[in-house]
């Protein structure tokens, strides 16, 4: 059996579901599943929310792979497929050819199409808003307010500008185009419109997993998750906080 191989292929397994959003948890296990199923004698996995560390053990042979992760998103059907993967390998015989083709395949699928998710980036917003009190004229102005974040947003990101300054983009759009849509009297209430607009931008994952990781023990990844939770809602504010501050003193003057 090739070690280094093996190594390589778990560690491909859990770079996927660490950047598909998947718990620190749940990708140390992934790896140390599949090096035990193939017969090492000892496997190790440490992983934190930007790299993974692997060692594996056979015949007293040790090698070990340190993999950085420069991206993150949320795609939890590639964790589902992979978590299941890695299920299959250990209930029953898989070479590492045949798991390896499985992983490029599940690295290589398709998301949901850029009009579903959209749409349901919208629907998403529009519901938000209903749901922090708004009216009919809230939701259609946080549905229209939330295709343009969504669209900002993917441009941004394809053309990998910062995340901070995607989030403060964003916010101030939200805040723009409210106040914008409020005058056209299309927005009824411009509070309840941003909130439900800004959803979009909220990291309910990473603030789920930080608790989730620090419950756990895993104190590195719970604060380090934390952190970047913490990161997003001040871009958040201060791009919102920006627009409204100068629509105030608009207003005011």
């Amino acid at each position: 059996m090739d070690l280094n191989k093996l190594l390589n292929i778990s560690t491909l397994a859990g770079k996927i579901m660490l950047e598909s959003g998947a718990e620190t948890y749940r990708v140390e296990e992934t790896i140390v599943r599949i090096g035990l199923s193939f017969g090492v004698d000892d496997a190790e996995s440490f992983v934190t929310p930007t790299g993974i560390i692997t060692s594996l053990t056979k015949d007293s042979t040790t090698v070990t792979l340190v993999r950085r992760i420069t991206s993150r998103g949320v795609d939890l059907n590639k964790i589902d497929l992979i978590n299941n993967l890695s299920r299959q390998v250990q209930a029953q015989s898989m070479t590492i050819d045949e798991l390896n083709t499985e992983l490029i395949n599940i690295s290589q699928s398709d998301r949901y199409s850029a009009a579903l998710t959209l749409f349901s980036s919208c629907a998403a917003a529009g519901c938000f808003a209903l749901m922090f009190g708004g009216n009919i004229k809230d939701f259609f102005a946080a549905f229209i307010i939330g295709a343009c974040i969504k669209i900002v947003s993917t441009v941004c990101q394809k053309l990998d500008i910062n995340s901070f300054f995607i989030n403060s983009l964003g916010g101030g759009l939200c805040a723009i185009l409210a106040i914008i849509l409020m005058k056209l009297n299309i927005c009824a209430n411009l509070d309840k419109t941003i909130i439900g607009s800004i959803m979009l931008l909220v990291p309910g994952l990473t603030i789920t997993n930080a608790i989730r990781d620090t419950i756990a023990g895993d104190l590195l990844s719970g604060i380090t998750k934390a952190a970047e939770a913490f990161l997003v809602a001040i871009s958040i504010a201060v791009g919102t906080g920006a627009i409204l501050s100068l629509f105030l003193n608009t207003i005011q003057s």
